[in-house]
């Protein structure tokens, strides 16, 4: 086991470049020649990822990229895999160097380990039960599950039969649930009785009879007696009998092999408007680029080899934030994962930012993840980490969610450097992996480098294999300028299409009615325009698209847009300014809503704000700021004063609110993200119903103030006209 006093091990990224060199003579001057080459030759570049993690298949592929376009690129056919497949085929050499699987606790203190011989087993008798109950590939299995081990076992065992995935968070209610669950018509629901988040108990039996209810195309129910909660469902498995079974046939069981774009799970957007989208990923694209991401450029190494022997991955998530599928996918390289189940901030009554960290402490997680919203109250509540254990053995923090302000970043730095630990980048500082992706391809644009230089407010470079560019408004890429975020080649773990849609690639699967793309069941758009207009409308086929620079053909189709700002530096850095159809443009300047925030919520006084600009259709621009303020802070004539300053100072007199106004919260999704775009056009007249989606609200309580204010903007906009002779 590693000691405090054990310097680094080698960056994983260095020991690929080191097997480049030796295996294909492929040697690079410095980071940017290594990325220009991984997103000019896709080929050569996704074939080393396959062979250097030595991916198995029964059947060899006949091509790495046999179809260049977007949407509907065609990666390794003919070659044959499976998620739980690649994660089982560590258990024997992890648990001979004696490491879990899984270490787990919840708010009650109950703490767990899972062996790797234990995870290969509960899968497997957990997949014979879905199996006898008659879930064949391409059915799909929804779970109501918090961040426990089951759902990871629950998950593997879906995937080993082929059947398609789905979790919903337990905090969600039933509403939200059936907005996603509805639309896939899954045959089988695994769900928990209860779960205990913020010190409070909260029963789920009847969210559950409910969601029952309203599924008509559910078969078949676990239940996971988590809470014990008083009440019964009738007609359920018990999930711990569902599990339990250990015998010849458990021992004999293997995943199934499957075509290597055969549908894993199913994830959504946040359904900000409307309902959400149900995007389906492949078992192959998940597995290729989750390796890629995770060891490469996370430097997450494989538990039980020599260089990271002992590795713990920790990252914070309830199961609604595609950073829970991110922790899941540790389990892929033979990692030990570390979850936690609970509120990272403690109770309402007794507020603790120290938890999360007591737990990587005691149970010595090497690398340690969360949203950069935790991080900035970690650093506001006054938390010192000297006060929460023995964090010697994490050498690398990461973070995503939204930008990590600068003064948060040099915060946990020094914390880190008072703590006298080991560094864990070559600056003699902790190492900040800060990335940013996104749920709809389960991956990052960009992230981190062990060995780049770290600038607090800059992610360190474009991911390997992700064709990242700023365009500007002529289409054209910009550097050192802000402009809209493209991924101008495929990358294998794009979707594979939205459920209910045909397959771009395949269209004949969801006319056959295979279970795997069955559009008529699903209902949706069988023509993929969901998928289209989502991520292709902006720019037109072919347009940027040839691999080292310049147009392809139109039958290469467009662009990836992921809807953010993005300045990449003459460096390799890389700043996200927010999503680029909320941004501030005051006076002919751009500025995404991040850097305001930044400057605000620095203020002692301010929990949260949220800005939008009403500038439309040729009206003036108007700017209001919502601030929420800390208990017994007031929005005084003061207040208002060092606001606009810290705006002014930071970023330009020109993006000084033309109102600032105190607001008991701001409106955010159940993934945590600020509605800027709802509050907008709600602000700029449109109805309630028309631009939110309250069950894929954390808070919509808080809606009522909006529709409000909004009223009484829209009178005072009004009132100049009507009485213009009085003026």
């Amino acid at each position: 086991m590693e000691t405090k006093n054990t310097p680094p091990f080698v960056p994983q990224i260095r020991l690929y470049q080191d097997w480049l060199q030796a295996r294909h003579g492929l040697a690079f001057a410095d980071y940017d020649a290594l990325w220009q080459w991984s997103v000019t030759d896709l080929d050569a570049f996704w074939q080393s990822i396959w062979d250097y993690f030595d991916l198995q298949s029964p059947t060899p592929h006949t091509a790495v990229l046999a179809r260049n376009a977007m949407p509907g690129a065609v990666w390794f056919p003919g070659a044959q895999v499976n998620y739980a497949r690649q994660v089982l085929r560590h258990v024997d050499a992890v648990h001979a160097a004696g490491l879990p699987a899984v270490v787990s606790r919840n708010e009650r203190g109950l703490h767990r380990e899972l062996s790797w011989p234990e995870l290969r087993r509960q899968v497997a008798s957990l997949a014979l039960h879905l199996r006898r109950q008659g879930v064949r590939r391409g059915d799909r299995v929804a779970a109501y599950l918090p961040n426990i081990p089951e759902a990871m076992v629950a998950l593997l065992a879906t995937a080993s039969l082929g059947a398609v995935w789905s979790v919903c968070a337990p905090d969600m209610g039933t509403a939200a649930v059936l907005d996603r669950f509805q639309q896939i018509a899954p045959k089988v629901l695994i769900a928990v009785d209860g779960v205990t988040h913020g010190g409070r108990d909260h029963d789920r039996t009847g969210v559950l009879a409910e969601l029952r209810a309203a599924l008509p195309s559910v078969r078949h129910v676990v239940v996971i007696h988590h809470l014990h909660a008083p009440e019964t469902i009738a007609d359920t498995a018990d999930y711990s009998a569902a599990s339990g079974q250990n015998d010849a046939e458990v021992a004999a069981f293997e995943p199934e092999w499957l075509p290597f774009d055969h549908p894993l799970w199913i994830v959504y957007s946040s359904g900000t408007t409307g309902l959400p989208k149900p995007i389906v990923h492949g078992h192959g694209g998940m597995v290729l680029v989750a390796l890629q991401l995770k060891s490469l450029h996370n430097d997450i190494g494989c538990s039980y080899e020599a260089n990271s022997f002992g590795e713990r991955y920790h990252w914070y998530s309830s199961t609604g934030w595609v950073m829970w599928n991110a922790q899941v996918s540790g389990l892929l390289a033979g990692t030990t994962c570390v979850i936690y189940d609970g509120n990272p901030g403690g109770s309402r009554e007794r507020p603790d930012w120290g938890t999360l960290w007591r737990f990587a402490a005691e149970t010595g997680v090497t690398f340690f993840g969360a949203g950069a919203a935790f991080y900035a109250n970690c650093m506001k509540s006054g938390l010192s980490l000297a006060d929460c254990g023995d964090l010697s053995r994490v050498r690398a923090l990461g973070t995503t969610g939204s930008p990590l302000a600068p003064e948060v970043q040099a915060w946990g730095t020094g914390q880190f450097r008072a703590l006298g630990g080991r560094a864990g980048h070559a600056d003699g500082d902790i190492w900040w992996n800060n990335i940013s992706g996104g749920t709809d391809f389960c991956g990052a644009f960009i992230g981190g480098h062990r060995e780049l230089p770290q600038v607090p407010g800059e992610m360190q470079c474009r991911m390997l294999g992700a064709a990242v560019e700023a365009w500007n408004a002529e289409g054209q890429p910009v550097i050192d300028e802000v402009g809209e975020l493209v991924c101008a080649q495929p990358i294998p773990s794009m979707p594979l299409y939205l459920w209910g849609d045909l397959d771009p690639a395949n269209p004949a699967a969801a006319e056959a009615g295979d279970g795997a793309n069955d559009a008529t069941r699903a209902g949706g758009d069988p023509h993929g325009k969901r998928y289209l207009s989502s991520y292709f409308d902006m720019y037109p086929p072919g347009h940027g698209r040839k691999p080292g620079g310049g147009d392809g053909p139109a039958e290469m189709g467009p662009v990836w847009r992921h809807g953010d700002w993005l300045r990449i530096g003459r460096h390799g850095g890389c700043v996200i300014y927010g999503r680029s159809d909320a941004t501030i443009n005051r006076h002919g300047l751009r500025m995404g809503t991040s850097e305001i925030y930044r400057a605000v919520e620095a203020l002692p006084e301010v929990l949260d704000s949220l800005v939008v600009d009403l500038e439309s259709l040729g009206r003036e621009s108007y700017m209001p700021l919502f601030v929420a303020l800390r208990e017994g802070a007031v929005l005084d004539d003061g207040l208002r004063g060092r606001i606009a300053a810290a705006i002014r100072t930071a970023l330009s007199p020109r993006f000084v609110p033309d109102e600032i106004v105190q607001v008991a919260e701001v409106p955010r999704t159940l993934t945590g993200k600020k509605q800027e775009l709802p509050i907008k056009k709600l602000l700029l007249g449109q109805p309630l119903e028309k631009v939110v989606n309250r069950d894929a609200m954390a808070n919509p309580a808080c809606l009522p103030w909006y529709v409000a204010f909004a009223r009484q903007h829209a009178a005072s906009a009004a009132a100049p006209q009507r009485h213009a002779p009085m003026a």
